[in-house]
Parts: structure tokens; C-alpha cells; sequence
């Protein structure tokens, strides 16, 4: 992953003009051919995922290391990535494009890159063509950090993209420095939490070689459901507590909508406290309500535009048939199939403990992220990020399954793959079936944890996290 990192432009266009001096830097001597890159990327994602696979099974039976040498060996990865070339997706050139149009004085909810390619220059020939007739379907404060970024990194593309992956990788290293330091009470969810997050060589390319908003949203999203916990010594949880969380919750959803998933889990653990409920939920409409009154409707139909969305992969492929009729209806079945799988996981997800916001949140954002047809390998974000801070259990083999199998998928991003070759043909294959068929089983898998119980939770993570559990006996849902 690192050396498709060095050119990836000799593979995936449009190739940046490197700056003149300082980040990001190339190496044009590497040339990769796309076939080449594409199965080298995928063995390099099949080896990732067997190894992050190892790692937890050596840790569930036991093994126990250092967690700094694995801490500093994932941050010094993102230091590496950071500081290269986008790889994996050409999404982050269209941040930048969006940025720009705001330094133009213009919006990126009706403006599109199309615009700034058909003024010409060396900027509009770095925008991708893949998604230049769209406006952003981003939430503004998203669109204030990439309006941020390219007035940081005037009119080169590749600089802007430097400062978006800069702040990509600080919120990376802020949720694996939180989540080493609320776990440091119980070695095996401590080392766990950094073979998940830390060192996860798929979530350090889609998030941080790719660059993408996704990792901002998580960072914030996290903490503020962890600023949700009570106060020590059973103390009650405070107003100021509750909009200082509320506040962080509506930043998240404001830079990429499907984070409202945290608010939403957030309201549902404080449905009992009308108080520090309005608190909360005022709190994160603060944030929401004026930043899109601000650009008004074509910034609300920018997020209602994802309903009707779907990705290559995604699940519902397997069943459209000949007939059409899941094709016609989709909408309405993967809402219904979200209503379904949230009603089981926040029934029978296994408690979190002294983290008792975390089990909603987690609940609503799996059963979305399990079955929405729209779904890309970086939004798993959205569950990771929260999976590190709950117990281990089975639940950990599908979420890791999910990643794989879309990134896979994805590999190498947008390249021009030679028609008609073996390897395409592969790929096609991998989209077409492969990956919408994991997809599935994983779906139905989390499904069947839901209904029988079967988590296999490790009762030494629950124990750790909350001392009562110390003298109690575990629930049904956790055994």
C-alpha cells in the first residue's frame, strides 16, 4: 500500500503537479502498471486482514505485548501516508475542488467541478471526471475544512490535499491515543482496540492514504459520546456535559450526515433524562440548523440526493432478478431492512458496561451500515471507531469480514483497467458477486447474533470495564 502510494498517478488519473517545495511528495521513478497494482493491492489486503485476524485470535488466547511499538508503528505508517500522493480513491481531488469553488466566491451545493475544469488552467485539469457533474453531497462544516484547505493550499491541488489528509491523520491518532487511554485498565481490549484501529491497514487506506472526511466525523463523533459518560462515584450527568456532547455530536453529523447515527444513539441511552436530553439533542441542532439555513435547500437536498444512491457492490444485486421489482422498491426495502436490524441490535446488542451510550450508538450505526445499499469501505469508520471501546466478541470477525470484502472492491480506486483483461474481469467479478455476497452473510450473521445470543462476549473486557460485573452474574445476551 505504500509504494501504490508513491505514483499513483502512473496508475489512477488525473497525475498532480507536485508543489515546488514541502509535502506532498512523489517519486515519478516508480511507474505501476494498473494490473499489477491492482493484484498486488489485492494480496496486500487479503495479507492485512489475515493479519489484524491473527492478531485477535493471539490475543483472545492470551497473548499480550507492548501497546507503544504497535501504537508507534501505526502512527509512523500515517506519518508516511500523510505526506504522499492520494491513493485508493479520487474523492479527496474532488474535496479540493469543492474548497476552491468556495475561495471563488461560489457554493459547492450548485457549482460543480465541471465548472472550475471548463475555466481551464492547471487546476481544472486535476479534477477527476468520475463525479465532476455533481455538487457536494457533504454537510457545510465539511465544506468549511475543504474551504480551509485550499485557502491553506492556494492553487495547487495536491497541497490542499496535503492539509485535508494532515487533519485526517491528527483525528486518527486522537481516537488511537483516546481509546489507549480508556482501555489502559485491561491489556487485552487495549491491545485489541490498536489491532482494530491503530495498525488496521485497510482503515489506514481508505482513511488516510485516500484521505477521506469520513475520519473527522469519527474523530469528533467519538468524543462526544464519550463526554456523555456520568460523572464519577455514580454523580449524575451535568447540562454542561450534556451540550458540551451534544455540540461535538452535531459537528459530526454537520461534516458527513450519516454520523447523526451518534445523536441518534446518544438521545435513545438518555430517553429517561428529559434534561440532559434537550440538552443534548438542542445542543446538536445548534450546530445543524443554522450552518444549513446558511446554504439553505440545495444543502438539504444534497443529503436527501444519498437516498437514492447505490454503490457497485451492495448487497441488493444479488436479488434484483429479472423481474426488477427490488430495483423499483429499494428504497423502501432498505429502510425497512434498517428498521428491522436496529429493532435486534438495540434489543440484543451485549451491554457495554460503564460505556452505556456506546451500545446504542453502535446498535443503529451497524444496522445502517449492515444494509444501506449505499455503502463504501471508509464508512466502516463509522462502526470501528466504536467497536475499539466495546467488549470483544463475535461481532469483531464481521465487522472485520465487511472492511475486507469492500475493500477489495474498491481496489485500486478509479483506474483505467485495461477492457477486456483477465484482471478485469476479476474485478468485475469481486463487485459483482464476491463482495455483495459477504456482504450479505454478514448481514445475516449479525441478524442470527441478534436472535440467538451467541456473541461470546469476552467476559474479562466486561469485567474490567465495569467493576459491579465484578460480583454479578453475566446476562443471557452475553454469554
Amino acid at each position: 500500500m505504500l509504494v501504490a502510494s508513491l505514483n499513483p498517478g502512473s496508475y489512477m488519473p488525473p497525475r498532480l503537479v507536485m508543489p515546488a517545495f514541502g509535502p506532498p511528495w512523489d517519486v515519478p521513478s516508480v511507474r505501476l502498471p494498473v494490473a499489477t497494482v491492482t493484484i498486488v493491492l489485492w494480496l496486500a489486503t487479503l495479507a492485512g486482514t489475515g493479519g489484524i485476524a491473527a492478531g485477535l485470535a493471539a490475543v483472545r488466547r492470551g497473548a499480550r505485548i507492548s501497546p507503544r511499538p504497535v501504537i508507534a508503528a501505526g502512527l509512523v505508517a500515517v506519518a508516511i501516508l500523510v505526506v504522499l500522493p492520494p491513493a485508493g480513491s479520487t474523492d479527496v481531488l474532488d474535496y479540493a475542488a469543492f474548497g476552491h469553488i468556495v475561495t471563488l466566491g461560489h457554493t459547492p451545493y450548485v457549482w460543480t467541478p465541471s465548472h472550475i475544469r471548463a475555466g481551464g488552467g492547471t487546476f481544472g485539469s486535476e479534477v477527476p471526471l468520475e463525479w465532476d457533474s455533481h455538487p457536494t453531497m457533504y454537510g457545510p462544516l465539511a465544506t468549511f475544512e475543504q474551504f480551509l484547505a485550499a485557502v491553506l493550499g492556494g492553487s495547487s491541488v495536491a497541497r490542499i490535499v496535503f492539509w485535508l489528509k494532515l487533519w485526517n491523520a491528527i483525528a486518527f491518532a486522537a481516537i488511537a491515543l483516546v481509546a489507549d487511554r480508556a482501555l489502559r485498565s485491561d491489556p487485552a481490549a487495549r491491545l485489541r482496540a490498536h489491532l482494530l484501529w491503530t495498525v488496521n491497514p485497510l482503515l489506514l487506506w481508505g482513511l488516510i492514504a485516500a484521505g477521506h472526511v469520513d475520519m473527522i466525523a469519527a474523530g469528533i463523533g467519538v468524543i462526544g459520546l464519550l463526554t456523555l459518560r456520568t460523572a464519577p462515584a455514580g454523580g449524575q450527568l451535568t447540562v454542561a456535559r450534556a451540550m458540551t456532547a451534544g455540540l461535538l455530536l452535531g459537528v459530526a453529523a454537520d461534516i458527513k450526515i450519516p454520523y447523526v447515527m451518534f445523536a441518534a444513539g446518544a438521545a435513545w441511552a438518555l430517553r429517561r433524562s428529559r434534561r440532559a436530553l434537550l440538552a443534548t439533542a438542542g445542543a446538536a441542532l445548534a450546530v445543524l440548523v443554522p450552518t444549513y439555513a446558511w446554504y439553505g435547500p440545495p444543502a438539504v437536498e444534497a443529503v436527501l440526493t444519498r437516498t437514492t444512491k447505490v454503490t457497485a457492490d451492495n448487497l441488493y444485486q444479488l436479488f434484483s432478478g429479472s423481474t426488477g421489482f427490488v430495483v423499483a422498491h429499494l428504497l423502501q426495502i432498505s429502510v425497512g431492512a434498517v428498521a428491522v436490524l436496529a429493532a435486534l441490535t438495540l434489543r440484543r446488542l451485549p451491554d457495554a458496561a460503564s460505556r452505556p451510550v456506546l451500545r446504542p450508538a453502535l446498535a443503529l450505526s451497524s444496522a445502517w451500515l449492515f444494509v444501506w445499499p449505499y455503502q463504501l469501505p471508509w464508512y466502516d469508520a463509522l462502526v470501528v471507531c466504536l467497536l475499539i471501546l466495546y467488549p470483544a466478541s463475535r461481532f469483531d470477525w464481521l465487522v472485520l469480514a465487511r472492511l475486507a470484502a469492500g475493500t477489495m472492491a474498491l481496489m485500486p480506486g478509479a483506474p483505467a483497467m485495461p477492457p477486456g483483461s483477465a484482471v478485469a474481469g476479476i474485478a468485475k467479478g469481486i463487485v459483482t458477486f464476491w463482495t455483495p455476497a459477504v456482504l450479505l452473510g454478514c448481514a445475516v450473521a449479525l441478524a442470527y447474533l441478534c436472535v440467538t445470543g451467541r456473541w461470546r462476549v469476552r467476559e474479562a473486557t466486561v469485567r474490567a470495564a465495569d467493576p459491579a460485573a465484578r460480583t454479578s452474574s453475566p446476562s443471557p445476551a452475553s454469554t
